[in-house]
């Protein structure tokens, strides 16, 4: 009966204390959850990307312009009125064929004289060599002496070298009289006419150049086998050599690629571009090409494939050069130092500073530091995700768009 009063004392009192331990634990266990929250919260969510292994070939994209195999300004090379031209734009034409006739009249009665100044000299000729033989005829006798035989003679040479000048003046009028004929200069297709009936046209004097005020009157254009000049960078001039093949993609003709063989190159290269002009030959025995046409030229440039590689995207570039942000096992940021080879459009080559397996930040934030935690989250089908499924399943590329992607060796 004593011991009551101390039970029932002492309940209310291990009550209190079972609360007041609650109450210590329940906000020690909040600060704790709050820590964490706060921790999760102060942490950037990031996606995470691994390098992977490059191509052994990637392809290069660069414009280029269809030239014909040979092509020909034609000019007047005397001075009238176009009589008639027989073929237009497009004809095809074979050498020698007519395209123009051209009235002269000036020139047509400088012929008539020049013929008739060589039928006075011919008679004069005649004349000088008759006389001459006489006065040989007299030679040693006292009725003529010999200086008046040797001055007859003398005068008949002059005479001959009259007539033959005589003859070569008519001569070159006769050639000037054939150009009153325009032909084409060799099989082809006429690019231009840019000429008509009862126009006037002036001599190009064989150099149209030379400050007259010729006018082109046909172009005509050699299109059995095509000529497709491409500026290629400095970078992949060491790819340049008999043997190399190109594939041509025509914007009017998506899906239809043609083969273009390699011809020769400048070996030297623009100062202002760091470009070197190549020239590659197409076959075009049905004229599916024509000449100015533009087309994006690809190239297959052989790369190392044991070179890792990442997307550009991924790097991040301050003063102490290319770098990239590695996360660790805790989910911490770690700054490291690379060394970039090729550029490959939306990838770079990665030659020191990386490993297969590291976990890199894709699209790093700018100041994104050392030792910082992260948030690895689960990318969106996109950039990234495109980027390392077509490095584990190279495909040959699709018909290209433009020639923008044509990259350069970057260098940190």
């Amino acid at each position: 009966m004593k011991r009551r009063p101390v039970l029932v004392f002492g309940l209310p009192g291990v009550a209190a204390v079972v609360l007041v331990l609650y109450g210590f634990a329940k906000r020690e266990w909040a600060l704790s959850r709050l820590q964490h929250v706060s921790v999760e919260q102060s942490a950037i969510p990031v996606q995470i990307i691994t390098p992977q292994l490059g191509p052994s070939a990637r392809p290069l994209v660069l414009p280029g312009t269809v030239r014909a195999w040979s092509e020909a300004p034609i000019f007047a090379q005397v001075a009238g009125y176009v009589h008639s031209w027989n073929e237009d734009y497009g004809a095809p034409v074979k050498a020698g064929q007519l395209l123009a006739t051209i009235d002269a009249p000036g020139l047509d009665a400088q012929y008539a004289a020049a013929k008739a100044d060589l039928n006075v000299a011919n008679a004069n000729y005649r004349l000088a060599v008759s006389t001459a033989a006489r006065w040989q005829a007299l030679a040693g006798t006292p009725a003529v002496s010999k200086q008046e035989v040797d001055v007859q003679v003398a005068g008949a040479a002059a005479r001959k070298a009259q007539m033959e000048a005589a003859a070569q003046n008519v001569a070159r009028y006769a050639a000037l009289e054939s150009f009153k004929r325009v032909i084409a200069p060799f099989d082809g297709v006429v690019t231009a006419r840019l000429t008509d009936v009862g126009n006037y046209v002036n001599a190009a004097g064989g150099d149209a150049g030379a400050g007259s005020n010729a006018t082109e009157l046909f172009t005509v254009a050699d299109v059995h086998e095509m000529r497709v000049f491409v500026a290629v960078p400095q970078d992949y001039a060491g790819e340049l050599r008999v043997g190399l093949t190109a594939t041509l993609h025509l914007p009017s003709k998506p899906g239809k690629p043609v083969e273009a063989k390699f011809l020769t190159t400048a070996r030297a290269f623009n100062a202002n571009t760091r470009t070197a002009v190549t020239e590659l030959t197409v076959e075009n025995s049905d004229r599916r090409l024509w000449p100015g046409t533009y087309v994006d030229v690809v190239f297959q440039v052989p790369t190392d494939p044991t070179v890792l590689t990442m997307p550009e995207a991924a790097l991040i570039f301050r003063a102490a050069g290319a770098q990239v942000a590695i996360v660790d096992a805790h989910n911490r940021v770690h700054l490291r130092d690379v060394t970039l080879g090729q550029n490959l459009g939306q990838t770079v080559q990665v030659t020191s500073g990386l490993a297969v397996g590291d976990r890199v930040v894709d699209n790093p934030a700018a100041g994104l530091l050392e030792g910082q935690p992260v948030q690895p989250v689960t990318p969106m089908p996109g950039y990234a995700t495109a980027i390392q499924s077509t490095h584990r399943q190279p495909e040959p590329p699709p018909a290209p768009a433009s020639a923008s992607g044509a990259g350069h060796s970057t260098t940190p």
